[in-house]
């Protein structure tokens, strides 16, 4: 495969349960969360929390207009804390150094993470593949969390010679399919569950359990 020859031009990965196999527990996250907004009478106890991601979760808190700073820097301390813990013991997905070491200069490797960015880039340094990548984007970068666009978005302006149906977006979750979507990019799911996007109406090119499957759709 030669840059010239590949479908796509470019990947945007997602970073956790993708790239890497962290142990951030995001259900204890969302619980904590959820019990400070409630309690703070942000959201009401009968709020659909199972329909709800981390980051949904808090875009519908600020979009209630009750949501104070103090409160907003509350809620984000939790989530840092939670990263931090989850990110510490963070391991490589399987096959994906032999992976991104085999499709280097056939394609430009970008990642785009709702994790900060600082703890991203030593969790990739740490594990050592984060040279392989030209962009990271964390949350910092966006003005909405995925499943918004506005990641996917900024990452497509650093190359504006790569039209976006020339880039491809692997990840494990509903969220990732949802901001390519919105973004006008293909979508590879990565061992995903399948129900919850169709539920939530997120198209994918493909599913795979391996990344060495990915080879399959560049």
């Amino acid at each position: 495969m030669s840059r010239g020859q590949a479908r796509y031009k470019a990947i945007l990965f997602d970073m956790d349960n993708t790239l890497l196999r962290s142990r951030i527990d995001f259900p204890r996250i969302k619980r904590d969360v959820f019990a400070l907004l409630t309690e703070q009478g942000i959201l009401p106890a009968d709020f659909p929390l199972e329909d709800h991601t981390i980051a949904t979760l808090i875009e519908t808190a600020r979009a209630s207009n009750r949501l104070t700073d103090e409160l907003d820097r509350s809620v984000w301390d939790i989530v840092v804390r939670g990263e931090r813990e989850g990110m510490a013991g963070a391991e490589l997905e399987p096959h994906v150094e032999e992976t991104l070491e085999r499709i280097r200069g056939h394609v430009r490797m970008t990642i785009l993470t709702n994790n900060a960015l600082e703890a991203a880039q030593e969790a990739l340094q740490r594990t050592g593949i984060a040279p392989f990548f030209e962009h990271i984007a964390g949350r910092e970068q966006m003005t909405s969390l995925k499943p918004s666009p506005s990641g996917v978005f900024h990452l497509l302006s650093q190359y504006p010679g790569i039209r976006p149906e020339l880039w491809l977006s692997v990840g494990d979750s509903w969220i990732d399919g949802k901001a390519a979507q919105q973004a006008g990019i293909s979508f590879l799911a990565y061992n995903a569950r399948m129900t919850e996007l169709e539920r939530r109406g997120v198209p994918s090119i493909g599913h795979i359990r391996s990344m060495r499957e990915l080879d399959n759709y560049l």
